[in-house]
């Protein structure tokens, strides 16, 4: 479904993605980790082209991202992100931010795209909610909004920026049980996290990044039981002693 085939990008001098290489099957759930500042955002805004790349390829469901004959906008509703700050349409209600793309990008009708969307809203515990704006909700309230407005486009694949890094710790479990649930569902995942345990749930493979380069890519269980790399080792021994 995703292939990154020795990607390298540059902001100007400074290289923030050396030679990386990995691949995501249909409804494979992969876990991208690491320290601060390795790359692994970066590298998964490029997946649909957010960012763009200078060297390397990457296919999502055999298009080239950075084709310039690529359709990046018609891409892009068929590859769900869901960010670290939720991103919502702050002046519209929920079931508006799950609608308008449904309908503008789409060509959905109103009610269809309605129906869709309170469907969803649902599925993520929160239809009651539908006729209020962001502002009324908390954060884990607003990321499942932003996980059924991305799902509310039928999306191909699924991209998380560290879902939960701006939530309160009452609030991760909420949104990780969604996600849960979606991978159990089959839905092809990649996701930028810090949650290792959610990682020992659902993860088929575990991708690690250090300083820009991916130095392990491997099974959860090899990653978890011995990670080869002895940076890898110290990562999990310091995110793992509490």
């Amino acid at each position: 479904m995703i292939e990154i085939s020795k990607v390298s990008k540059w902001y100007g001098s400074f290289q923030v993605l050396t030679d990386c290489t990995t691949s995501i099957g249909k409804g494979e759930v992969v876990v991208v980790c690491g320290p601060s500042g390795s790359g692994k955002s970066t590298l998964i805004k490029c997946v649909n082209g957010l960012e763009p790349i200078q060297q390397g390829i990457i296919t999502v469901d055999g298009t080239a991202i950075n084709d310039p004959k690529t359709n990046l906008p018609k891409l892009r509703s068929r590859v769900g992100m869901v960010f670290q700050h939720f991103e919502l349409f702050p002046h519209m209600s929920i079931i508006k931010n799950l609608t308008i793309g449904q309908i503008k990008v789409l060509g959905r009708g109103e009610e269809e795209a309605r129906a869709k969307g309170m469907k969803l809203l649902e599925r993520v515990g929160l239809k009651a909610h539908a006729n209020k704006f962001p502002g009324e909700m908390s954060g884990g309230q607003q990321q499942r909004v932003a996980i059924a407005r991305a799902l509310s486009m039928d999306p191909i694949c699924m991209l998380f920026d560290e879902p939960t890094s701006a939530l309160d710790p009452e609030m991760i479990n909420e949104v990780l049980d969604v996600m849960v649930e979606l991978a159990h569902e089959g839905m092809t995942m990649m996701v930028v996290t810090h949650e290792m345990g959610f990682a020992r749930k659902v993860a088929n493979r575990v991708v690690f990044m250090d300083q820009g380069k991916i130095v392990e890519d491997a099974g959860k269980e090899e990653f978890f039981g011995q990670p080869r790399s002895e940076r890898a080792q110290q990562f999990l021994s310091k995110i793992l002693q509490h």
